[in-house]
């Protein structure tokens, strides 16, 4: 199932949330390689990972992390203004574009990917539409935009840098149902039970604000 999760909601999910960071690390530390920080719990963290970070995250049967990714408000610090501005030809300031960023996939549910991924992608959008917001913006290793494509959201590219492993690509999605539809298809969910999840984690935070 998906669940919308706050810093302050973490001690509800210990096996959930230990078993993401812990994801995070396999995947962007030990199978790619980035210059990224994990510390003694093996928990792979940076600056973002704070009180005002949303993490949408795919719950296994067990309890244990399936996918997940983090979304910010560019309104506050990100991590595609501090960072990746040179890729993408201008900063994000606006309460109403969200970065997603730590798009990851357990090592343990590899066999599920295409249809995981398909459900961070559709919790990325009912955000999207749910908050009213314009667009989403990301930066990525140009690998994963054909996941997206299979998927059938591809972002807009915005600019691309680098080559090789070191190539890193930006781009900006916005929302619409039909999208939101498709997704749901994609990930074997009905559009009933998708907006069901993200009304029982987001419901009070839509009526008093996130």
């Amino acid at each position: 199932m998906l669940r919308y999760v706050t810093e302050t909601e973490f001690n509800l999910y210990p096996k959930l949330i230990d078993t993401m960071f812990k994801d995070r690390a396999q995947q962007f530390k030990g199978r790619l390689d980035w210059s990224v920080t994990v510390d003694t719990h093996g928990y792979e963290r940076d600056q973002y990972d704070h009180k005002d970070a949303l993490y949408a995250i795919w719950e296994m049967p067990d309890g244990s992390h399936g996918a997940s990714m983090r979304v910010l408000s560019t309104g506050r610090p990100v991590m595609v203004n501090d960072f990746f501005s040179h890729i993408t030809g201008r900063r994000f300031e606006d309460p109403l574009i969200w970065e997603s960023t730590r798009f990851c996939i357990s090592p343990n549910a590899l066999g599920e990917t295409h249809r995981l991924s398909a459900a961070i992608m559709l919790s990325g959008c009912e955000l999207g539409l749910n908050f009213a917001l314009k667009q989403a913006v990301a930066v990525f290793d140009p690998g994963i935009m054909r996941i997206y494509k299979q998927i059938g959201w591809p972002p807009e590219v915005l600019g691309k840098n680098g080559h090789g492993r070191e190539a890193i690509w930006a781009g900006i999605w916005n929302f619409d149902e039909l999208t939101r539809r498709k997704l749901c298809a994609k990930a074997g969910l009905s559009p009933a039970l998708s907006r069901y999840w993200f009304n029982r984690s987001m419901g009070h935070q839509i009526a008093g604000g996130l």
